[in-house]
């Protein structure tokens, strides 16, 4: 007889109320989601994001940005996206005060280390994840400076809350600034420096770039669409997974992922964005070498192999063993 699956540990989910509802800048609404019983909800930190499983099929996810003390209420900020493959525009059109929306989590892949200092960089509606972040740094004590970008003034969210912090916050809208001097911002590495980025992928890009100077680890990104991936050989052939907690082994194809594999087999596993950003199915590796393709472990934790995401991470060698 064949031992039954193991089911993932269980996230909260539950269902929210949109208590308020802000048009806080152009293109961008402002949620405070609350337990229509007034339960108080789960714990969280700074770089912590929830899901929201729409009524259309869709799983979105987005950074939590309010105060993470307070678990009376959960706050995001969502941009309504013209090219939106269906999320910000179910927010947007659907999601009024009093409206109810299915929400799980939360869940930190962005986690804000411990440093004496730190240098923000946000892009548009990437200020969501940095906002509590300085505030945790401004708690703790720590020297720390962000510099925020965005299209115009009107378009970039939080800035009242933002005035409050004075010169320590650089607001640097496109159209008044040009590009955001990030040669002038990062061109120095500090070793007790962290540097903390959100936004568009080509900000993210043009980060990476000026911290391969700076120490191994100091640079965290966040990523709201999967990084482009190239193909590589490992992706072209078949591999073994073995599942430990069962000893099953199952024969991951071409062209498929673990993901997809262990759920056609019967596995319960927790997953949410299948496209390698969000880390809900990140899963321990016991034996064997990943070939990364997610756009959430930093290079040290890829270097490290202990996890992989299994919706489009796959294998370098022949076999794997994973803590399923």
């Amino acid at each position: 007889m064949s031992n039954p699956p193991n089911p993932p540990t269980p996230e909260y989910e539950s269902s929210l109320v949109v208590a308020e509802r802000i048009e806080s800048a152009d293109g961008v609404a402002v949620l405070t989601l609350r337990h229509p019983g007034g339960e108080p909800l789960p714990e969280w930190q700074p770089g912590a994001h929830i899901d929201l499983l729409l009524d259309n099929g869709l799983v979105r996810h987005y950074s939590l940005c309010g105060d993470p003390g307070d678990r009376s209420a959960w706050r995001i900020g969502v941009l309504r996206v013209p090219e939106s493959r269906g999320g910000s525009a179910y927010v947007h059109g659907k999601l009024h005060a009093g409206a109810e929306v299915r929400v799980r989590g939360p869940r930190n892949t962005f986690a804000l280390r411990p440093a004496p200092r730190y240098l923000f960089v946000a892009g548009g509606i990437g200020i969501t994840p940095v906002l509590p972040m300085i505030a945790a740094a401004e708690a703790a004590g720590a020297d720390w400076r962000l510099l925020y970008g965005g299209r115009t003034r009107s378009s970039m969210v939080f800035l009242d809350e933002l005035a409050a912090y004075g010169d320590a916050v650089a607001v640097r809208p496109q159209d008044e600034h040009g590009l955001l001097d990030l040669d002038g911002y990062l061109g120095e590495p500090d070793a007790d420096t962290l540097v903390y980025c959100c936004g568009p992928e080509p900000l993210l890009a043009a980060v990476e770039e000026r911290c391969r100077a700076w120490p191994s680890g100091a640079l965290r990104v966040e990523r709201f669409q999967a990084r482009e991936r190239e193909g590589t050989a490992a992706e072209a052939g078949a591999f073994e997974v073995v599942l430990s907690r069962s000893g099953r082994a199952l024969q991951v194809e071409p062209g498929k992922s673990v993901l997809e594999t262990a759920r056609e087999a019967g596995v319960s596993v927790l997953f949410s964005c299948a496209e390698g950003i969000c880390g809900t199915c990140e899963t321990e590796v016991l034996e064997g070498e990943p070939d990364h393709r997610d756009s959430v472990l930093s290079p040290e934790e890829r270097e490290s192999g202990e996890t992989m995401m299994i919706c489009v991470s796959r294998s370098r060698g022949p076999r794997l063993v994973l803590d399923l």
